[in-house]
């Protein structure tokens, strides 16, 4: 039985486990932290979401980052300081503007097939994630943000997915506690919400069911590869004087988030990911008036690049923004801020006395694209730089990995049988 081992216990780490065990394939996956998706994969936006697949390399994009990078509470904020890593992406991230349209629609495609797995395995192996399927609707404040997002719907229907235009009234219909004048909105139907966490929690313990070894507490601080192996070098967390165990097999799979960058250099592949830090806050819905208050319908608000999720009864999650500011992990008060105000303006009677705080790096790459397949050797696989997309694409791209892998060792056997 062939060995692979996974690198990173977050959502696509788990889910490219869970896909290589159904295969058949011996999985080992090596995780720095105690218990999986502790990291980006910890608090996000809560999003399934076909709808929010449009890519991120436009001109108006770019245009609107400059105008606010003087501003600390932008919905976009990146830091004015060089460095080669941050101009060489932003370099790429120009040039993939000509895919912009190209680009949004594989990647609606690819989250509809993605939710489709996601589901059926949530179903497969009974894990409860505070799923809510009522749809995801897009809200508009001026004409000009809901003409563009009329011409996004349009790549979005080539990729298969399907939404509607909807006026202010019906948008009072579909979530009644949205308050505030809006011009108008989109509505997917066939988006959903819940919790990544408890989804990647329960789907690890699926996955081990299935003869997957979680290493969780294990740091890897080393790794190689030629032709035939691959090896890690890995010490557990938390153990003084631990000796390095280095370990072999006949594969591995990078899934390290924004840690796959400097893990790809040491296999000989360039994987140019920058870490876009997200903010998030959980508002804990402790009174009866406050889970009345607060939405059932998930929301995305273009203008400030926020979205929502109803977690369960007492829960209310609210994320966005992006950050260029390199491997910075702080929680900044005046990102925060900004989030806590959009909840007391949209929803009023929501109580915002409890509200815990949340930042993430997003593995991004330029073209917003995430990576996944083999490297330049036949032992190296990656699936990583899902970007904002992570959850929502992580079914697809792991079904996609194991594939690849699946596809690699059948080519391999073939040449050794022609050999012989």
């Amino acid at each position: 039985m062939q060995r692979i081992a996974v690198i990173g216990g977050g959502i696509t780490g788990i889910t490219s486990a869970y896909a290589l065990a159904k295969r058949g394939y011996d999985v080992t996956v090596f995780e720095k932290h105690r218990y999986a998706a502790m990291e980006t994969s910890f608090a996000n936006g809560g999003q399934l979401s076909a709808s929010n697949a449009e890519v991120w390399n436009h001109w108006p994009t770019v245009i609107k980052g400059l105008r606010w990078m003087l501003r600390n509470d932008a919905p976009l904020l990146v830091n004015p300081r060089p460095s080669w890593h941050k101009l060489s992406w932003f370099g790429e991230f120009i040039a993939s503007i000509p895919r912009y349209a190209a680009n949004t629609t594989e990647t609606a495609r690819l989250a509809i097939a993605a939710r489709e797995h996601l589901f059926q395995w949530a179903k497969d192996e009974q894990i409860d994630f505070d799923l809510k399927q009522k749809g995801i609707l897009h809200i508009y404040r001026d004409k000009a943000g809901y003409d563009h997002a009329a011409k996004v719907s349009q790549l979005l229907s080539k990729g298969g997915l399907e939404r509607r235009a909807v006026t202010p009234d019906e948008m009072r219909a579909i979530e009644p506690t949205l308050a505030g004048s809006y011009y108008g909105g989109f509505y997917t139907e066939s988006d959903a919400t819940g919790d990544i966490h408890k989804f990647t929690h329960g789907l690890a313990q699926a996955a081990e069911r299935r003869g997957v070894t979680l290493k969780y507490g294990h740091s890897v601080q080393d790794i190689g590869a030629d032709e035939q192996h691959a090896w890690i070098t890995a010490t557990l967390e938390g153990e003084a004087n631990a000796e390095p165990v280095r370990e072999t097999f006949d594969s591995v799979v990078v899934c390290a988030g924004v840690g796959s960058r400097a893990l790809a250099a040491k296999l000989g592949d360039r994987v140019n990911i920058y870490p876009v830090k997200g903010y998030s806050i959980t508002v804990q819905l402790d009174d009866a008036a406050s889970q009345q208050a607060a939405p059932t319908v998930s929301l995305l608000d273009d203008e400030t690049k926020l979205v929502t999720s109803r977690l369960g009864d007492d829960r209310f999650r609210i994320a966005g923004t992006a950050e260029f500011n390199g491997y910075n992990r702080d929680i900044r008060d005046n990102r925060i801020r900004p989030l806590i105000r959009w909840v007391e303006e949209c929803f009023p009677g929501v109580s915002t006395r409890r509200v815990v705080p949340w930042a993430g790096l997003r593995p991004m790459l330029p073209n917003m694209l995430p990576k996944v397949g083999p490297g330049k050797l036949p032992t190296v696989f990656y699936n990583t730089g899902h970007g904002h997309l992570g959850w929502t694409l992580s079914a697809i791209t792991a079904d996609m990995l194991a594939d690849a892998v699946q596809d690699k060792n059948v080519h391999s056997q073939q040449a050794t049988k022609s050999i012989i």
